[in-house]
This record gives structure tokens, C-alpha cells and sequence, in this order.
């Protein structure tokens, strides 16, 4: 089972999956022709008998569109030195001297997990999480009715710890859309997913809390429930009584690993945007509005410990401590010490809620803010804009536009070098390397501030600088005759 290494108190956060993948902590409407956000689909209301909500309908229909997730990690072949000691004593006693060491391969076994997913489309798109399949080398889908189908990622995020997959198939049964937004504390929840193996399970609870902060993600606003949730149902549907999606559980909240009361999915508002990023561009494309801050609530609580009276005109909201230079945010003239209070509309009565209201955007897109100075209410406009402070859409690097094949270097390649570690180009055709100077046989030692020991290193590092705000690749680099040279390859061209 995925589970962090953070501690609350007394309590851990686990991701509620046994995925194979590493641990994640930390503390516009798109083209109509490239993509569309899923649309709410309607769906019968729920039969209510003496006051009672019944769950069957939501229940039957929601199973059949759960799918059972397995991925594979394939082991890492790598060499490692190895020493016979009885060969090395009997070399010196038959005067051989001290014998080398040995280069040997070894071969980590396969990592195997498993999670859920749900499909949104009838021609096979299913919404899981980052952390079942972000780093699965193969994936096997199985349906309800235990047709098998395999599995290709489409894109992943990180920051919401969500990611798309795509199997192939006709009219495959589908969970109609729901708004987030709508759930009411208190309203009945289902969780459906495959815990601990026990596909197909249903399990039901209320909606105990919104837009739950817990510092697991870069961007979150989870919906919490007591509908059981465990390892293994990571990806799975929150649906509510009326049968319609209106989250993709992801963790648990715990002091033993099980449930134990709380469980956390991601809402809908944010998995639309998600979803409709990485079907039209591959990654998504993230606003930034350009604020650092905390809730209100929270920054008057650490006043008044300092012994400071405070009163800002309003006792919710997000207090802004710093605005990045450059932003949208101090273009629009925003000041530390505002508060805000809505963004294009909506309540932000704290943080997690402005995250999850700025996840809907796209760079370019044009809000409202409201917002608190000195106890009045202002209003303006704010055109958001990317990490890389513009506003035009930003596609994944796709790693066969740099043209080259890599390889590590073997020990003795470094000993001759006098390096411990470099990437040899071991083929080259025509792409940004190229055109950028870079020939055969040319060793990359470094990239920007990565170190090269593997190419998993080289594709993070490619990975970074296209998410950077200058998306520029700084290679430093040696020739095979051993001079040192250097590579500039602007990504954005």
C-alpha cells in the first residue's frame, strides 16, 4: 500500500492504494474542437421510502463503470561491482597480485500494485490517480464483468494527483458527471472501488466536510466522508445518490493504515479541468494568479499568539503575504495584506477553495477578484497567466523531438573520463540537440542543476525545465576525447 511519511499529529496520511509508485507529499473552457470538459448528465432522482435515501440505483449502475487497476513496475537492470574475495587471496598467493573487481548485472524484481479507476467515456477514457499508475510500466484494465483490456497513460499530474489512462473498446458503460459543487454536508456518498482486492465493493457514508486542506498535493480542495475507504480503492468513484460522479477518492486519514473514519476525494470541479487538459495538450494547463497566503482564520489565530490585535474587516478569506513580481496578480494591483474573498464569483472564504476555483482556469482566462482592503470591499479584473508568465498554451515536451538516444557509462568509460557519472549519446538524429550543436558520442554530465547517473534522470530533468518559467535546457557536456563543452536548447522553439 502507497502511504506517506508525513505525519498530523498522531495520525498519517495514506493514499488508498497499494501502487507500486513513490510516495507524493508535499507541503478558459478549451477549445471546442480539441476537447470539452465532461458535461453533467442527468440522472432519475433517488427513491426516498420513510425518509430514508435509497442507494440501490446509484449503487448497480456506478459498479459496472469502476474498473479494477493492476500495474507493473519492471525491475532496473544495473551493473554493480563485485568482489571474490577468495580470488583475490589466492591471486596474491600464487603472485598474481590483487585481482580487479568484478562487473556484474543486476536485475531488481518487479513491483506490482493495484487500484481503481473510473470510466467517463464510452469509448474507453478512465480517470485513476497519479500515484496508481503515474510510474506503471504496464496496466492491466479489468471491467466488472471481467473483460480484460490494456492500459496506455495518457497523461498524469502531479500537483492534483490525478491522471488519465485509455483502453480500447465500444460503448463501455460510463458513470454520468456530476457537480462537486452541489454536495451538501451531511448528503449521502458512495465509494465505490476495489479494496484490498475485494473488487466491485460499495461502501456508503455522508459528506462530513468541503474543500479540505491537508498539504498532500500541490493543488487540493478534498471532499471528506466516512464512506469506507482503503487500500486498493485509490481512483475510485464518489458518487452521489443520484448515481453521478462527483469524486475520484485518493487517501485516507488514519493511525493504523486502515479506515478509521475519514476518508478524501478529489472533486469533480477539479478533475474536469484536469481530464480535458491532458486529452487536448498532454499536460495541463495550469493558471497561476500569482499570490502566496494563507486563510484568514489562520493568520489571525498566529497575530493574536504574537499578541497582536487584528482586525481585517472580515474573519474569512484568503490573506495574501506576498504577490510574486511579474504576476497577474500585482499587475492587477493586488497588495500584500488584501484579502480575498471571491474569484470570478465564487466565495473564497479560504485557501483551498481559491485553489480550487483557480484549477478551472486556463493562462489567458480573465476573472474577478474580490477582494478586502482596509476593511472596504474592491473589485477588478485579473488576466491569469502560466508559471512561465505568459498566457499562451503550453504542450509536453515530447522526448523524441530531442532527437537522441542516451546511455549510462559503463565504469570504465568514467575511469578513463576521470567523471562518476555521465549520459553517452549514443545516437542522434535530426531534432533540438541536433540543431543545438550536439553530435555522437558527446557525454551529458549535467542538465541545469540535474546530475546524470540514468536516463530516467535526463527525462526528469526535461520534464522540469518544460514546466520552468524560461523552459531552457542548460547541458553540460565533454567531447569523447574528454574537452569540456556546453549546450543551450530553447524548449519554446
Amino acid at each position: 500500500m502507497k502511504q506517506t511519511t508525513k505525519w498530523l499529529g498522531l495520525a498519517a496520511l495514506i493514499f488508498a492504494s497499494s501502487a507500486v509508485t513513490a510516495t507524493v507529499i508535499r507541503t478558459q473552457t478549451p477549445p471546442a474542437e480539441i476537447a470539452e470538459t465532461p458535461k453533467t448528465v442527468a440522472a432519475p432522482a433517488p427513491a426516498v421510502t420513510g425518509g430514508l435515501v435509497d442507494l440501490t440505483a446509484a449503487a448497480e449502475s456506478s459498479v459496472n463503470a469502476v474498473v479494477y487497476i493492476k500495474v507493473t513496475q519492471n525491475g532496473k537492470t544495473q551493473r554493480v561491482q563485485v568482489r571474490d574475495p577468495f580470488a583475490e587471496f589466492f591471486g596474491e598467493f600464487f603472485g598474481q597480485g590483487q585481482m580487479p573487481p568484478q562487473q556484474r548485472e543486476y536485475k531488481s524484481p518487479d513491483r506490482h500494485g493495484a487500484g481503481s479507476g473510473v470510466i467517463i467515456s464510452a469509448d474507453g477514457y478512465i480517470v485513476t490517480n497519479n500515484h496508481v499508475v503515474g510510474n506503471a510500466d504496464v496496466i492491466d484494465v479489468k471491467l466488472n464483468d471481467n473483460r480484460e483490456f490494456k492500459g496506455r497513460i495518457i497523461g498524469c499530474d502531479e500537483n492534483t494527483d490525478l491522471a488519465l489512462i485509455k483502453i480500447e473498446g465500444k460503448d463501455l458503460p460510463t458513470i454520468p458527471i456530476g457537480n462537486s459543487d452541489e454536495l451538501k454536508l451531511g448528503q449521502w456518498v458512495l465509494a465505490v472501488g476495489n479494496p484490498f482486492n475485494l473488487t466491485s465493493t460499495v461502501t456508503a457514508g455522508v459528506v462530513s466536510a468541503k474543500a479540505r486542506s491537508l498539504g498532500a498535493n500541490g493543488i487540493e480542495s478534498f471532499i471528506q466522508t466516512d464512506a469506507a475507504i482503503n487500500s486498493g480503492n485509490s481512483g475510485g468513484a464518489l458518487v452521489n445518490e443520484r448515481g453521478e460522479l462527483v469524486g475520484i477518492n485518493a487517501m485516507i486519514y488514519s493511525q493504523t493504515g486502515s479506515y478509521s473514519g475519514y476518508g478524501f476525494a478529489i472533486p469533480t470541479t477539479i478533475m474536469n479541468k484536469v481530464v480535458a487538459d491532458l486529452k487536448a495538450y498532454g499536460t495541463v494547463q495550469r493558471a497561476v494568479l500569482g499570490v502566496q497566503g494563507t486563510d484568514v482564520g489562520n493568520y489571525i489565530d498566529m497575530e493574536k499568539a504574537k499578541g497582536n490585535e487584528v482586525d481585517l474587516g472580515t474573519v474569512s478569506g484568503v490573506y495574501i503575504d506576498q504577490v510574486t513580481d511579474g504576476s497577474a496578480a500585482q499587475e492587477a494591483g493586488l497588495q500584500k495584506g488584501d484579502v480575498i474573498v471571491k474569484l470570478a464569483g465564487k466565495d473564497t472564504d479560504k485557501m483551498s477553495r481559491l485553489q480550487e476555483e483557480i484549477a478551472q482556469h486556463r493562462p489567458g482566462d480573465k476573472v474577478s477578484v474580490t477582494y478586502i482592503r482596509n476593511k472596504k470591499s474592491q473589485k477588478t479584473d485579473v488576466t491569469l497567466r502560466n508559471a512561465q508568465g505568459g498566457t499562451k498554451v503550453m504542450e509536453e515536451v515530447d522526448m523524441d523531438d530531442m532527437g537522441v538516444q542516451l546511455k549510462p557509462l559503463t565504469d570504465k568509460d568514467k575511469q578513463l573520463l576521470r567523471i562518476p557519472y555521465g549520459l553517452v549519446v549514443n545516437n542522434i538524429r535530426r531534432g533540438k540537440l541536433q540543431e543545438a550543436g550536439v553530435d555522437k558520442g558527446t557525454i551529458f554530465i549535467q542538465v541545469n542543476d540535474a546530475k546524470l547517473n540514468t536516463v530516467e534522470d535526463w527525462e526528469e530533468a526535461v520534464k522540469r525545465a518544460s514546466q520552468s518559467t524560461d523552459r531552457t535546457l542548460w547541458i553540460k557536456a565533454l567531447t569523447p576525447s574528454g574537452r569540456k563543452v556546453s549546450f543551450v536548447v530553447d524548449l519554446n522553439e
